[in-house]
């Protein structure tokens, strides 16, 4: 018999060397405008011998991986030469390849999915973190997203008690601090809820990471949105901030929104400036901002504050500082997927060519180049 598990659509992306274990399915909210993650699914809190039978899968799984590591005389790590042969051999499932994947890349955290697993009664969510480390006791960190009105019902003593059976992080979708915004994009949730759920998760002991998405109040928002997040994140204080600029999908309600002429989103700089404004804003001590995601234009944009502070907004104003043309040309090929940073400028050979394609773009009908942008933007998600 085929050994196999359930995943979920998706996990943060610093999650991506995490064994993914489906503790919920879908999302209880799935109402938010912007988001297409569970469209047209149903959510259901999986019971608790669902979840054991496949962590007991994926356990019996890497027992067997690592015994073929051991004929291969790889002593039972599993190495590039394990990994290829597991990958190559049509004998193997994803099953396989998935707990391949986490133990090539070191085994050592989990991710519980789908969007709000801390809804789950926390003596069954206690139980579930329990019986993974019972079953991979070499796992050193174990996380999951949450939303802040759910985290806001719980207590701390009840994160305390989640903390002690190892849930190490929870990923938090903010989104913004603005109350109109939040209504607008029907996040169900207030910035009394983003504060009040986050400082009990952070009085608990568990790591929170709050996402904010710059651009998600469009152009009439914009300012309010930057400043009344960074105050939020302010009374929070996380331990992280990860930033992922606005990018409206097809067959999202915000699409349909946006087509109706009632949201304007911004463009690439002006998202930058209203990075720029929260940045100005924030007062978190002991708090790493990451700028992480692709659809940043800046991904550099990454420290420690408020020490690192200057240094980001100092990458900014780099930007800003270049010629209108050189701002084209960057913008260009970090959008085709060949610059990572402003340093990417220096390579003349891209460069040229970067250039020479917005110069045919300027001859021909400058504004076809921001909205190939725009479209080069979608195909990332």
């Amino acid at each position: 018999m085929e050994l196999s598990f359930e995943q979920g659509p998706i996990r943060p992306p610093s999650e991506a060397e995490s064994l993914l274990i489906r503790a919920t399915r879908n999302c209880p909210w799935n109402k938010c405008l912007f988001c297409y993650s569970y469209h047209n699914s149903k959510f259901s809190l999986r019971t608790i011998d669902e979840i054991k039978k496949d962590i007991d899968v994926m356990a019996e799984i890497a027992d067997k991986l690592k015994n073929l590591s051991w004929q291969c005389g790889h002593g039972g790590k599993v190495t590039d030469a394990v990994v290829q042969a597991i990958f190559n051999d049509y004998g193997y499932g994803d099953a396989e390849r998935s707990v391949a994947a986490w133990l090539y890349f070191g085994g050592k955290s989990v991710f519980l999915q789908d969007a709000n697993t801390i809804i789950m009664k926390t003596d069954d969510l206690v139980e579930v973190l329990e019986y993974i480390r019972a079953k991979f006791p070499f796992v050193e960190r174990i996380t999951s997203y949450g939303r802040s009105k759910t985290a806001a019902r719980k207590t701390v003593e009840e994160f305390a008690r989640l903390k002690a059976a190892g849930l190490s992080r929870i990923h938090v979708g903010m989104e913004s601090g603005y109350d109109p915004v939040l209504e607008f994009i029907k996040k169900g949730e207030t910035a009394a809820d983003h504060i009040e759920g986050g400082k009990r998760i952070m009085a608990g002991g568990i790591s929170l990471c709050e996402y904010i998405i710059p651009g998600l109040g469009g152009v009439k928002w914009s300012n309010e949105h930057a400043r009344a997040t960074a105050d939020v994140l302010n009374r929070i204080n996380p331990n992280y901030i990860r930033l992922r600029s606005l990018q409206v999908r097809e067959r999202t309600g915000l699409y349909d929104v946006m087509k109706q002429g009632m949201f304007t989103p911004l463009g690439d700089e002006e998202v930058l400036k209203e990075i720029k404004t929260l940045l100005q804003q924030l007062q978190c001590r002991n708090t790493y901002l990451v700028s992480d995601h692709i659809l940043n234009l800046l991904q550099e944009i990454e420290g420690n504050l408020p020490e690192d502070k200057d240094k980001m907004l100092a990458v900014i104003d780099r930007y800003f500082s270049m010629p209108p043309k050189e701002r084209l040309i960057y913008r260009l090929g970090r959008r085709r997927g060949v610059y990572n940073s402003l340093n990417d400028l220096s390579n003349a050979r891209v460069y040229e060519r970067l250039k020479q394609i917005v110069e045919e773009y300027e001859k021909k009908d400058p504004q076809q180049l921001d909205r190939d942008l725009y479209r080069a933007m979608h195909s990332f998600i």
